[in-house]
């Protein structure tokens, strides 16, 4: 019973460390963000990134001791420090993305808005894909149809990412299929739509596969995620190169105009 009970005890004050160190180490990052980071010279800028890159690396083996979801936050909103600093990350780029993610995604696999940020942060922004793409198979290990709710959605960004950033009709094809067979299940009003778009889409890969319609298509998807507007005016981009025209209507949305040939 005395031994049960030690092991109680240093079991809370390990977890109580542990927590303890983690909100150590988030102090002592928000205070290298409080400086005003736009007169820092580059040399300074890449040492604070192995540093935060040494810590990312910490993180993604610390035990957690139950406080999962508590560590993936805590991780999401220093990316969202990281990835909304335009002007430093003109000078360094992008490239901690998926550091991030590969620990947010590790502690809270079913976190559903974390996946849109890897996808437009790490395929866009860090031009890195492949490594969005297997972060993003890997976390769809734990996920379901019903568990989180829209989890399909998953599988639309995956489909995004191989089509638009490797040009990868066949894988895209299969995970825009599996999008609409996981939002088949549900009877929801979103849930449809999202299963014919995702329908639609598998179809036009299926029988032609360098479908100009399927990718200006996807780039609708892009612009439909409510993103950043960089990215939005990369979309637009996008979809004029392939010949369409994005429109915006009075009513403040936005339609497109499929150029006449696919």
């Amino acid at each position: 019973m005395l031994a049960s009970s030690r092991q109680t005890i240093g079991a809370f004050f390990s977890a109580c460390l542990c927590i303890s160190g983690i909100c150590l180490l988030q102090f002592s990052h928000m205070q290298k963000l409080i400086p005003n980071q736009k007169t820092a010279s580059l040399e300074t800028l890449e040492r604070e990134i192995n540093t935060e890159k040494v810590r990312l690396n910490w993180l993604k083996q610390m035990p957690s001791f139950g406080y999962t979801n508590l560590i993936a936050n805590w991780v999401y909103l220093d990316f969202l420090q990281y990835f909304g600093d335009d002007e430093v990350r003109a000078k360094t780029g992008y490239s901690l993305s998926p550091e991030y993610f590969e620990v947010i995604l590790k502690r809270d696999p079913r976190f559903l808005e974390a996946y849109l940020s890897l996808s437009t942060s790490t395929s866009m922004y860090a031009a890195m894909p492949e490594r969005s793409i297997a972060l993003m198979n890997n976390g769809l290990k734990s996920l379901s149809p019903w568990v989180p709710s829209k989890s399909y959605y998953v599988w639309r960004y995956k489909g995004i990412d191989e089509l638009l950033f490797l040009g990868n009709s066949q894988n895209a094809k299969q995970s825009f299929q599996q999008a609409a067979n996981w939002a088949n299940k549900h009877t929801d009003e979103e849930s449809k739509q999202v299963a014919e778009f995702s329908q639609k889409t598998a179809d036009f890969l299926e029988h032609n596969p360098d479908s100009k319609y399927a990718q200006i298509a996807t780039w609708m998807m892009v612009l439909n995620n409510q993103v950043d507007e960089k990215t939005h005016q990369r979309a637009v981009v996008a979809i004029e190169t392939l010949g369409g025209k994005v429109i915006k209507n009075p009513d403040g949305s936005t339609r497109i105009r499929l150029p006449k040939q696919d």
